[in-house]
């Protein structure tokens, strides 16, 4: 011990030592600190990653936002997305969806879903520097090219065509890429999940009838693709019975973790992949976390007076009922709300089930009151990118799940 002290002894009283050793002293109480710092390898990694890859997401919900008059082109103070923040995200690619509302009748459901469509092409005339609308995989690759966001739509919910393939056709035409075939709302031709599972009862007949049939038989023939998110799982069946082309669920998560109607159970995950389709995750917590609804409930039930006040406000808009209530309550929810491991589990659970050429993102940003907690909005999407290492996935693997997967189904089913 005493030779040791020796040797050192000259060298931490040089001057050039001494600043040696407070640097490193700096640098570790940094890191202690801070966690992992900017210039961490392994944020760098995550991040470049990310930034590098293809991300595209196939359900976002902010037309309603749009309609509601925020104006995407800036940073917004609500909600999870705009322009801004898609960039920042990391966002190459998003699926706009098109809804009309089951109980908003003041229009046809085709007329107001035209207006949706209106809306994001305006967004895209006001913004040509920023964003262009893509049909297919060469415009995707186009706009790409030109550094652009690149903008798709689907249409959620088949009450939009009102029973007539001329209007299937036209949606297809204004650029509509997939079709939901039942949002929570059943068709003359198709059953959804929630009325074969809540009100059985009032259904004059599970899954698809022959004119439903008929209509995915269309739209393999158009290059639009069938979206089997919402069905119940006798139209679900049905759909398998007769596509000839790739199935997607653009937001759906895994039942086997979170017993959901909304979810799909093993046979169906496969059943997707079959077809060289897509599952596209879902990030609301009722989805993915099958103690949250309890929760909610309860929480819910211990704040009844506040919520109520706000009933009158949002008589017929479920939607925007639960947001306002979530906003309202934004501490009680922080409290309740998932760790993002628990939406992790579902990636992780679906690769390994179904491979991982057949998984994606479907956030359903703005269609979702809450989310897991480190994913509050469109910018924290790299936290994604982050989990999915931390789990030993591949980096070729990584990028299939963020957008390589979606860019080959457009390719398969679109054209």
């Amino acid at each position: 011990m005493t030779n040791l002290y020796q040797k050192e002894l000259p060298r931490l009283f040089d001057p050039r030592g001494i600043v040696l050793f407070l640097f490193q002293l700096i640098v570790v109480w940094s890191s202690l600190s801070t966690g992992f710092s900017a210039s961490s390898p392994f944020v760098d990694d995550f991040r470049t990653l990310h930034l590098g890859a293809i991300v595209a997401d196939t359900h976002n919900d902010v037309v309603q936002r749009i309609l509601e008059g925020d104006n995407l082109s800036n940073r917004t103070h609500r909600g999870h997305s705009d322009l801004p923040r898609f960039t920042e995200g990391g966002l190459d690619i998003e699926m706009f969806s098109i809804w009309v509302p089951p109980e908003r009748k003041d229009k046809s459901y085709f007329d107001q879903a035209n207006e949706e469509i209106d809306s994001i092409e305006s967004l895209a005339r006001r913004n040509p520097e920023k964003i262009g609308i893509a049909r297919n995989a060469r415009q995707i690759q186009t706009l790409l090219d030109e550094k652009k966001f690149v903008a798709m739509l689907g249409l959620e919910g088949g009450h939009h065509i009102e029973d007539n393939l001329d209007y299937l056709e036209h949606f297809y035409n204004r650029g509509v890429r997939y079709m939901t075939l039942t949002w929570n709302n059943s068709t003359s031709w198709a059953a959804s999940a929630y009325d074969e599972t809540v009100h059985p009862e009032l259904l004059q007949h599970k899954g698809l009838t022959a004119f439903g049939k008929s209509i995915v038989k269309r739209m393999n023939e158009l290059g639009m693709l069938v979206d089997v998110s919402h069905v119940g799982e006798a139209t679900f069946w049905d759909v398998m019975k007769v596509t000839k082309k790739p199935i997607m669920a653009s937001h759906s998560s895994v039942w086997k973790l979170c017993p959901h109607r909304r979810n799909l159970k093993d046979d169906q995950l496969q059943a997707i992949a079959k077809t060289g389709g897509v599952v596209f995750i879902n990030f609301l917590p009722n989805f993915i976390d099958s103690t949250f609804s309890e929760k909610e409930r309860r929480l819910r039930e211990t704040h009844k007076e506040r919520i109520d006040s706000l009933r009158p406000t949002h008589k017929w808009e479920d939607f925007k009922f639960h947001s306002a209530v979530a906003g309202m309550l934004k501490d009680e929810y922080m409290r309740i709300r998932p760790p993002l491991q628990v939406l992790i589990n579902h990636f992780d659970y679906a690769i390994k089930l179904i491979g991982a050429d057949h998984v994606g993102l479907g956030s359903d940003f703005d269609g979702i009151h809450t989310t897991p907690l480190e994913l509050d909005d469109v910018t924290f999407l790299p936290n994604i990118t982050r989990e999915l290492l931390n789990r030993g996935y591949s980096e070729p693997d990584i990028r299939k799940v963020l957008g390589e997967n979606f860019l080959r189904m457009i390719r398969e089913g679109c054209e």
